[in-house]
């Protein structure tokens, strides 16, 4: 279909990889932890807009760019480290601001702001553009009539099913929350260690060495 093969393979795998815990899902946990199930909804689909940029440089072939110029590749991942330890420090420090209520409206500015800052998540991530550029390509035939088509198939479905698994992700994450918060502390504690993994994960991407 479209030039691909193994369809089938393609979404399993994919699905198992989108369960996979990463920088994108710690970020939905504390935005639904803080904000609740909109707050939740938002990020992941700030993730899913942001996934869409890399598949769209896969299909374009500039995810190849990154792969062969080791500047690019180190400017990126620098930028994307200190980002993730922003946020990550951002949720150490956060008190009341980010506690309120699951249930409490969230103002249209901050909930830009997170879908902002989900983008940037995985659009500043090296990694993901290096996973796209080496996984769609197993799925893309040979002598597929127009192979730029067939990536931006595969990439779609593979951010469809990644946004839906989010968007359990946020729905289960808020619901968990609501009832195990009977203060503030809770949510307080929680994203501060969301905060403590934003700030590891960040620091290791910056350390890593493997391209």
């Amino acid at each position: 279909m479209l030039g691909t093969h193994d369809l089938w393979l393609f979404v399993l795998s994919g699905l198992l990889l989108n369960i996979t815990p990463g920088p994108d899902t710690l970020y939905i946990l504390g935005r639904s932890s803080a904000q609740g199930v909109r707050g939740g909804v938002v990020a992941a689909l700030g993730v899913g807009t942001g996934a869409l940029v890399h598949v769209c440089a896969a299909a374009l072939g500039l995810s190849a760019i990154l792969a062969a110029s080791a500047t690019a590749f180190t400017v990126v991942k620098i930028v994307g480290a200190v980002y993730l330890v922003y946020v990550g420090i951002s949720l150490i420090r956060s008190k009341g601001t980010m506690g309120s209520s699951p249930g409490a409206a969230v103002p249209r500015s901050r909930l830009r702001g997170i879908f902002f800052q989900g983008f940037l998540t995985n659009v500043l991530n090296p990694k993901v553009a290096l996973f796209f550029l080496a996984f769609l390509p197993q799925f893309v035939l040979t002598d597929a009539p127009s192979k730029p088509l067939a990536f931006l198939f595969l990439g779609a479905i593979f951010d469809v099913n990644g946004t839906i698994w989010n968007l359990f992700v946020a729905w289960s994450t808020a619901r968990i929350s609501g009832r195990l918060a009977a203060g503030e502390s809770f949510k307080l504690w929680f994203n501060r260690c969301v905060g403590g993994l934003f700030v590891l994960v960040g620091i290791r991407l910056a350390l890593t060495h493997e391209r």
